[in-house]
């Protein structure tokens, strides 16, 4: 993977308040501004003085998405199919993307995991991210839900999230792919589970993912950093909706303090598969997702980070909106191919 550019964190951090100043709002770029002014019209309820069933039922980034396009994010020419697997406590609700033009063969495979702060968040809603992902990629790419919070705490997530992996492994033939060249990408929550998907897997003998794509991941819980002081009115996501997911997720202070959580604190990340990961600047998971980057790095493994600037949390799947989805897209398809292209 020698001639992807390597990004350094250098290059990526920047003091932005100094810089910039004020509301982080006001340098939003316009077109990611013009979905969230839609969102506003929706009228939602601030996430952080809801209850859990209330804040399922808030209009979200992809219904705005769905009012502008006014014909849905469409298929993108990917075929996609509902299914339920296997999980330690019942069935898991999953979806099966698969690209045009992929009967030829077995083919790559990812796992996807949907954010929402292990709180919020189903596949409908984050529909457009794994449908890019196989369209771009030509993988087929399986969208997984989880066990939620409150009703189920953590590790309930995680739990079932390394169930769909092992499942995808397993059934890898029977789905068309490749069991030895498959990935694994979440957002937010999702992409906390994902790395660890990965540690567990190399730590139990499970075949590993041969990437991992990180998308404004959920790594350490420090309400502190630099991102969470700087977007305390950001939206989509601000710090007291962070605040409120932990307290629902986890059954205490303690609990949120599981290596499982703090990935940045861990000095046993070695081993693991390349990672992308993608960040945008006016998010409060900014700062852990380059704290994330650092201590991967520190552990020898491959790094290709970028965050993005003028862009909020969640901008990843607006593609047919937001330029900037466009160019992180692009960046992670690259990096997909060229990893699925390593192991042909």
């Amino acid at each position: 993977m020698s001639s992807v550019h390597v990004r350094s964190l250098a290059e990526n951090r920047t003091s932005y308040p100094k810089a910039h100043g004020g509301n982080p709002m006001a340098r939003v770029d316009a077109d990611i501004k013009h979905v969230l002014d839609v969102l506003a019209t929706m009228e939602p309820k601030p996430v952080e003085h809801c209850s859990a069933a209330e804040a399922r039922a808030q209009p979200t980034v992809t219904m705005a998405l769905n009012r502008i396009l006014k014909d849905g994010a469409g298929d993108q020419g990917v075929d996609m199919e509902l299914r339920l697997i296997p999980g330690p406590a019942g069935d898991i609700r999953v979806r099966v993307y698969t690209p045009p033009l992929s009967g030829a063969g077995a083919t790559t495979l990812i796992l996807y995991l949907h954010g929402g702060g292990w709180v919020l968040g189903d596949l409908d809603g984050y529909d457009a991210t794994p449908r890019a992902l196989s369209k771009r990629t030509g993988a087929i790419v399986v969208s997984a839900h989880y066990r939620q919070a409150p009703e189920f705490r953590f590790p309930a997530a995680h739990e079932d999230s390394f169930a769909a992996w092992r499942w995808m492994i397993e059934n890898a033939e029977a789905l068309g792919g490749d069991a030895h060249r498959a990935a694994v990408a979440g957002e937010g929550a999702g992409a906390n589970m994902a790395v660890n998907i990965a540690l567990r897997a190399r730590d139990e003998g499970v075949t590993p993912p041969i990437h991992q794509v990180l998308i404004s991941p959920m790594a350490g819980g420090d309400l502190t950093l630099p991102s969470y002081l700087e977007n305390t009115e950001s939206r989509p996501l601000n710090t007291a909706m962070v605040r409120w997911f932990m307290r629902k997720a986890f059954r205490g202070k303690d609990t949120a303090k599981d290596p499982r959580i703090r990935l940045i604190e861990r000095a046993d990340l070695g081993g693991l598969p390349p990672a992308t990961i993608i960040l945008a600047e006016i998010d409060p998971l900014r700062s852990e997702g380059e704290a994330l980057a650092d201590a991967l790095r520190r552990s020898g493994v491959w790094v290709d980070c970028t965050t993005y600037e003028g862009v909020t949390h969640q901008f990843f799947g607006l593609a047919r909106i937001v330029n900037k989805s466009m160019f992180a897209q692009s960046q992670v398809a690259r990096n997909l191919i060229e990893a699925f292209e390593g192991q042909s």
